[in-house]
Formats: structure tokens, sequence, C-alpha cells
């Protein structure tokens, strides 16, 4: 019978090469909507400090664009979306988790201008006006904002007549740059998007005629991290991420 001898500098060097697979095994990776990216980042960080060893890593983009990206197999955890039809769509092809869905933020749609020298617009109709010459809206087939905005102009019997003026958008934070940099008359946004420019962009008006506003979150069906993803979605229920959300002026679902 023969027996290894134990090295201890062995071992050491045998768990520094464990460390990654540790470290890996505990990154929970969340595809979110981009008008969540500032509230999330905070409330990422605050779902680190209750978790050690844990790494939350965030994808920002579309919501259309994030379900593709799973549908596709993107190794993703958790998804929340800024409407409900996306996550419809999620559930439909098996890639969300539907036992899992829950809405937890709210959100209103305005318009808004460029701050500095921006048109005084005080209603709908004015963007028929000759001065609006573009108009920055989310790409309908893939930005939610850009879904609600048909359904605002279409309400008002405008979406016809405005629309070779739109420019479209890849996101809701591109519609809020192309304003922010005056480079359109005027955009759609979410109100929590305007907040953060309030120096470059201005409220003209809240739009109506178009569905709730209300996120829902899942856990992705082919999530390898089932368990702590279930734990940050549940997460964004309590008061340390609702007073984020909050802060960031998002509603109650």
């Amino acid at each position: 019978m023969s027996f290894t001898t134990f090295s201890p500098r062995r071992w050491l060097a045998a768990a520094l090469l464990a460390l990654p697979l540790l470290a890996s095994a505990q990154q929970l990776t969340v595809s979110a909507a981009a008008s969540l990216t500032d509230a999330f980042k905070e409330i990422g960080q605050k779902f680190d400090a209750v978790h050690p060893g844990v790494n939350v890593r965030f994808n920002f983009a579309a919501s259309g664009v994030l379900i593709q990206q799973i549908v596709q197999g993107a190794p993703v955890d958790v998804f929340a979306s800024a409407d409900q039809a996306t996550m419809d769509r999620g559930i439909e092809q098996k890639a969300i988790d539907a036992g899992t869905r829950r809405d937890f933020a709210a959100n209103t749609v305005v318009l808004i201008v460029p701050a500095q020298g921006g048109l005084a617009l005080t209603s709908l109709a004015d963007l028929n006006s000759a001065a609006v010459k573009r108009i920055a809206i989310g790409k309908t087939a893939t930005v939610p904002v850009g879904r609600y905005t048909q359904q605002v102009l279409e309400s008002a019997k405008l979406w016809s007549l405005l629309e070779p003026r739109f420019i479209q958008a890849d996101s809701v934070r591109q519609v809020l740059d192309y304003v922010a940099r005056g480079e359109v008359e005027a955009g759609f946004v979410y109100r929590t998007d305007a907040a953060l420019m309030a120096d470059k962009v201005k409220v003209v008006l809240t739009a109506d005629g178009h569905t709730p506003v209300r996120y829902p979150v899942a856990v992705v069906a082919d999530s390898k991290h089932k368990a702590l993803a279930s734990e940050f979605t549940a997460f964004l229920f309590t008061p340390a991420a609702q007073d984020v959300l909050a802060r960031f002026g998002f509603g109650k679902p």
C-alpha cells in the first residue's frame, strides 16, 4: 500500500486554482431594461453586501433585445422587463420560469424637449407643427417605450401624421441622449429617465392613452443558479430595494 505525501504547498496551489471556479459559481447575471440601469446598479451593491461571495453582473439594454438573447441561449439568471408583452413572449418560448414572475415597479411615459432652447410644446398636437422636424422614439419592435409611444400617438390620432419625423432609437436611454444633445426637437421617455438629466431635458407633459407601465421580473428557465436568482427577485421587494426604486422615481406596481 502506498500513501501520497501531504504537501502544504501543493494544497495551497490547488486551493488557489480553485478560487476562480468558486467565484464563477457565485456570479449572478441579471438582464434588465435600460431604464433600470441606475437603480439596479445600486440595488446590486446592496444585494452583494448581504450575500458575501456573490457578484451580481448586469446586462442593460432594450427589453426586446434582452429576451432575444435569452431565447438564443445567453447565460442569464434573472430577467427584468419594462413591459408585460416582452415577458409574455419569453414565457411563450419557454425561456422564462412563469411561476416566478412578479411585478416590482411602475413608471410613466413623458414627452421631453431640450432644456436649453427647446420648443414651447404644451400638447401632443403641437408635435405636428412645422417647427418639429425630428421626434425620437424607441424602436417599436424591441423597445417597450416605443410601443407605449405608439399607443399614445395612435390614441391621439397622430401616429401616421408624425411617422415621417420619427428617429428610431435602440433604447430609452438613446432617446434621452438624442433630446439632451439637441439632435431632435422632442422625444418620449420614462419619467425616471428624464429625471436623470433634469438639467438637459424638460418634461412638457405626461402622456396617457397607453397600457400601464409595469415592470415584471422572473427567473430564467435555464438559469444555473435558480436559488440565488430567486433570492435576487425576492430582494427587489424588500424595503432596501424599494427605497432605491422610489428614490429614482419608480412607483409601486
